[in-house]
């Protein structure tokens, strides 16, 4: 599957509402559910980890767990289907998925309390941005 089927994946899940450690379109999502629920629509098989904390500055452990679920990391101009990982305050870490329509991204958003798209561009400091490039790693992250 491609990018852009993760992007439109992910769109589908906007009204969703938010819930922090939240895998179910129904009863919410945060960051990390939107993109494994979006995984999941496109025929992935999903390993992520849960009872991770709101704020916490720990995030070695995700270019691994990114390479297992068939990505890479990305380069030059953001594409549709992207997970960039951003820094919106100290201690505090977020995943966002570009969208299909150029310069707008969906994440979960605790202030508002659901699954949203916006438009960038992004003034958050981007720690690693990711692109589906492949079928995932048969092993365990």
């Amino acid at each position: 599957m491609t990018g852009v089927a993760l992007a439109q994946a992910a769109e589908t899940l906007c009204g969703c509402p938010f819930r922090l450690h939240g895998r179910d379109r129904t009863t919410g999502l945060d960051c990390i559910g939107v993109l494994a629920v979006a995984l999941q629509m496109i025929g992935r098989e999903v390993r992520f980890p849960s009872g991770y904390l709101l704020r916490t500055e720990r995030y070695a452990g995700l270019p691994d767990l990114a390479a297992v679920h068939g990505f890479v990391a990305a380069t030059g101009t953001i594409e549709p289907g992207d997970v960039l990982f951003v820094r919106p305050g100290p201690a505090q870490m977020h995943l966002l998925v570009a969208g299909s329509l150029s310069g707008c991204f969906v994440e979960a958003h605790a202030g508002l309390g659901r699954v949203v798209s916006r438009p960038g561009p992004i003034a958050l400091p981007i720690l690693q941005s990711w692109r589906l490039a492949r079928e995932p790693n048969a092993q365990e992250p």
